[in-house]
């Protein structure tokens, strides 16, 4: 199956002073998690879930969230130039 085909599910907590932004693939349960600190640095992590991932989500609290969102933190430092 086409990963384009597949249509991912995005979570959101938010923190005191940080947030955290999962999506996760519902067929094989591969996924991403963002953690946006409040500096605007954005940590990016892929991971590999099992299924029970729903649940998990659900008892720490997170809520479903757009992907739009997530997208423009995902692409965030595609966007920004990096000084060296």
């Amino acid at each position: 199956m086409k990963k384009d085909a597949i249509v991912f599910k995005y979570f959101k907590r938010v923190f005191e002073d940080y947030q955290v932004l999962v999506s996760v693939n519902p067929i094989d349960f591969s996924g991403t998690e963002l953690i946006i600190h409040p500096d605007g640095k954005v940590e990016k992590t892929d991971m590999n879930f099992d299924e029970e991932i729903y649940d998990d989500l659900a008892e720490d609290e997170f809520k479903e969230s757009s992907p739009l969102e997530f997208q423009l933190y995902m692409k965030k430092d595609f966007f920004q130039r990096k000084e060296g």
